[in-house]
C-alpha cells in the first residue's frame, strides 16, 4: 500500500467546502492518512497555495506529529496533536483559503511528509524555513491531496 493522505471534507481535485475557509468557520478540514513508511517517527504537515497573486502561500505548518497518529480532526482539536509553525497570514495556526474574491479558483496542497526522526526541537512559531532545513535529509515519504477553493 502505498502512502497517501484523504480527507472526509473534499475529494483529490474537488471544491473545499467553505466551512474551511475565511468565508466559513475557518476550521482546518479532518484529515486522514496510511501506507505510512516503515521506520517513520513523526510528520509535518503543510497547506499551501501556489496560485497567490504573491507566489506561494502558506497556510499551516504544522510539525513534531507523532508517528502513532493516523488522523487529525477537524478544527482546533488537532492543534493538540502538534507544534503549529508560523504561517503566512503571521499567526501559529490554521488558515483556510482566502483567494481574493473574484480571482479564480486556486489549489490548496495538503502535505504530509514522513520523517525518521521523532522531533525537531523547535517550539511553536518555527518557520517555514526552519522546519524545511530540519526536514533535510529526514523525509521517508510524502502523501498529498489537493483541493480547490474560489471566491465570488
Amino acid at each position: 500500500m502505498s502512502f497517501f493522505l484523504r480527507s472526509q471534507a473534499f475529494v483529490e481535485g474537488g471544491a473545499i467546502p467553505a466551512r474551511y475557509t475565511c468565508d466559513g468557520l475557518n476550521l482546518s478540514p479532518q484529515l486522514a492518512w496510511a501506507g505510512v513508511p516503515a521506520g517513520t517517527k513523526s510528520f509535518v504537515l503543510v497547506v499551501d497555495d501556489p496560485d497567490a497573486p504573491g507566489g506561494t502561500f502558506v497556510h499551516w505548518v504544522f510539525f513534531d506529529v507523532s508517528a502513532t497518529t493516523e488522523s487529525l480532526p477537524e478544527g482546533p482539536t488537532a492543534a493538540k496533536l502538534g507544534t503549529a509553525g508560523i504561517n503566512d497570514f503571521g499567526k501559529s495556526a490554521y488558515g483556510g483559503p482566502c483567494p481574493p474574491k473574484g480571482r479564480g479558483v486556486h489549489r490548496y496542497f495538503f502535505t504530509l511528509s514522513a520523517l525518521d526522526i521523532p522531533s525537531f526541537g523547535l517550539g511553536p512559531g518555527a518557520t517555514l524555513i526552519q522546519v524545511n532545513q530540519k526536514m533535510s535529509g529526514h523525509v521517508l515519504g510524502t502523501a498529498k491531496l489537493m483541493g480547490r477553493y474560489e471566491r465570488r
